[in-house]
């Protein structure tokens, strides 16, 4: 049985009037170890019919054999295994990959084969030894003469084994000598028993051959054979690798492929990495000012008291009748005090006055609260002391002032501790002064006091009735149903609903919706620049693929599988893409570096969530927007692809 048998090959080009036949009726067969010439003028079909050969092309009807199989039924990876476990090219103008050293352009068949890589670079050292390029194995293709190419080629289609050789005019772009040094190697492969096809328009080359197949006009014409008696050949491809071990090489060698390329063209990259950088920047630094403001506003809440309700006669803010509904008392804080769910209460009453000290009068507001007020407003002291339960229960005389209180009394820097202040005539004996409070919800302007309630009501106001109650609810208990609990405690103590309440948490709730919602909408938008990014990762790949059909040709004819193609180009675009998140993330870094350092008011949050999902996303984009251009190069026809300049 022949190792090649051609029956009845047809190939069309073109369609409708323009279709051309290249190859008419074609029968050929081709014995193991034998050298064949195929000689004929340009046009004839002879490149044509070896392409065929090589499983690069298909034709458009007739039987093609490689060892007694049909290659018509075999897919495209199929196909493919052929060329990269059988075949072996050499080309006239020598397809080597410009980014690759000799050494790498040897070894590329036995990627694709899953050979590790030691035992590759090994195998192609000595190929090139043997073929007289030793001490070139570093050296690129630019590097080289055309003799010297042309021997890297040779050493590339043997790396596998090369059981089958197919040289198109292996001479056509070398010079007399390099030619003859190149027609004494493929005598030579001849001898140890390889199989060699050869496409030549030279009488003289094709003289070389043991068998000269003429063509013209598609037809086969003459075949002429010296020696019918063909030696035993016993050249076997090297065997292929499909552990995991294999995919995991696959997978390195798709990656190395990919940061090649990057590499290589540096300012595409990174004009491409450009649209993603500002997408992820913008998502990455929206979500950290929504979080910082989100933070300061809630701190801003817990300045006015954590996990509280307060308690205010009248029918709510703006009632111009609440100052005359006199209807919130001291008892009623007890009661509420007794509830199981509350963990304390501080009954409070406040009114304006006239401040002296030192022959100095100044409006104020006096507030009447009690001792754990304080904790649950979050004020805190710069020096002194607060008031406590005892000094609530002994109506002590005591007031706490606040820093604007400090700065108009005692402009002159002197201790206002112990020192004694006159508010509508009535002695009050300072033991603490209250840090500055900036918080949005403070008043700066105001000068505020504090005095146990009990002294308020008792010696300065004389009135029995309070004018709020801060309730701090205890942390277990959900502060909506405290809420209805105290509505209906003092709805029965009253008998009728003439008091609001407002509950921090409430405000917190609305404060935590608001800001994310208006988060979600400004990344939303900015969501769009990454769309755009995507796109222009989408562009630019194309770009490649096209830029790149000879490099993607060269790798399919040596052997490439589909999904090698496939993942290459992928890894490529993920590869832009996360590296435009990584710099994404660090450029909203230095962002968030510069606004902090100029913002006052508030600092950029980041969250660890939208820098992972920046990240990812990305990603995602990367593999979205790549996977078209990457399909379309694992689909490219070989032959076409080699024919692109």
């Amino acid at each position: 049985m022949s190792l090649l048998e051609i029956k009845d090959i047809n190939r069309w080009f073109g369609s409708g009037e323009s279709r051309v036949q290249v190859l008419k009726d074609i029968n050929l067969s081709i014995e193991k170890g034998d050298f064949v010439a195929i000689i004929g003028q340009s046009g004839s079909g002879k490149s044509t019919l070896m392409n065929i050969i090589g499983c690069l092309d298909v034709p458009s009807s007739g039987s093609y054999k490689i060892d007694g199989v049909e290659t018509a039924a075999m897919s495209g990876d199929e196909q493919a295994a052929l060329r990269r476990k059988s075949f072996g090219f050499i080309f006239q103008r020598y397809n080597l990959l410009s980014s690759l050293t000799a050494r790498e352009n040897v070894a590329l068949p036995a990627v694709y084969a899953g050979m590790d890589l030691a035992q590759r670079n090994k195998r192609a050292d000595e190929l090139l030894n043997q073929l007289g390029l030793a001490g070139k194995e570093n050296n690129k293709p630019s590097e080289l003469s055309g003799g010297q190419q042309q021997r890297v080629s040779i050493a590339r289609a043997l790396m596998n084994g090369g059981e089958i050789i197919l040289a198109d005019e292996p001479t056509g772009a070398l010079d007399t000598a390099s030619g003859h040094n190149v027609m004494e190697i493929l005598h030579g492969l001849h001898d140890a028993g390889h199989t060699i096809v050869m496409v030549t328009h030279d009488p003289n080359i094709a003289a070389n051959a043991n068998r000269v197949i003429e063509i013209r006009d598609g037809r086969i014409i003459a075949d002429h054979s010296k020696n019918t008696d063909i030696k035993p050949s016993h050249i076997v491809s090297i065997k292929e690798k499909n552990s995991w071990h294999f995919y995991r090489d696959q997978f390195f060698e798709s990656f190395k492929m990919s940061v090649q390329a990057i590499m290589a063209h540096k300012m595409r990259s990174f004009l491409t990495m450009l649209g993603i950088i500002i997408g992820i920047a913008s998502v990455v630094s929206v979500v950290a000012l929504g979080r910082g403001s989100q933070q300061k506003i809630l701190e801003n809440i817990n300045a006015i008291g954590t996990n509280t309700i307060s308690i205010y006669p009248g029918k709510g803010y703006g009632d111009r009748r609440s100052s005359r509904i006199k209807t919130l008392t001291v008892a009623d804080a007890e009661s509420l005090k007794e509830q199981n769910y509350i963990d304390s209460v501080t009954p409070g009453a406040g009114i304006k006055g006239i401040l002296t000290y030192d022959n100095q009068s100044l409006s104020a507001q006096l507030y009447g609260v009690g001792d754990q007020y304080f904790d649950v407003r979050g004020i805190k002291l710069t020096y002194g002391r607060l008031f406590n339960e005892d000094d609530v229960r002994q109506n002590s005389q005591i007031v706490v002032i606040d820093d604007n209180t400090k700065i108009k009394l005692f402009a002159d820097g002197s201790n206002p501790i112990g020192q004694v202040i006159l508010f509508n005539k009535r002695p009050l004996q300072i033991i603490g002064v209250a840090q500055p409070n900036n918080t949005a919800f403070g008043d700066n302007d105001t000068l505020q006091i504090y005095t146990p309630y009990t002294t308020l009501m008792n010696r300065i106001s004389g009135s029995k009735y309070i004018t709020s109650v801060t309730v701090k609810i205890k942390d277990n208990v959900n502060s909506q149903t405290a809420e209805k609990g105290i509505i209906e405690l003092l709805k029965a103590r009253h008998g009728t609903e003439d008091f609001f309440t407002r509950n921090s948490d409430t405000i917190k709730q609305t404060i935590e919706s608001t800001t994310g919602t208006m988060t979600l909408l400004i990344s939303c938008i900015a969501l769009i620049s990454l769309v755009v990014g995507g796109i222009g990762v989408m562009n630019i790949m194309l770009v490649s693929v096209t830029e790149r059909v000879k490099e993607i040709g060269i790798r399919m004819a040596i052997g490439a599988r589909q999904h090698n193609i496939l993942e290459q180009f992928l890894i490529e675009a993920v590869l832009i893409c996360l590296i435009g998140g990584l710099v994404g993330v660090l450029f909203s870094f230095a962002i968030s570096l510069l606004f902090n350092l100029l913002a006052q008011d508030f600092a950029m949050s980041f969250s660890t969530i939208s820098i992972v999902m920046a990240v990812l996303c990305s990603t995602v984009i990367g593999v979205v927007f790549g996977f078209m251009p990457a399909k379309r190069a694992s689909q490219l026809n070989p032959i076409d692809a080699l024919s692109r300049e």
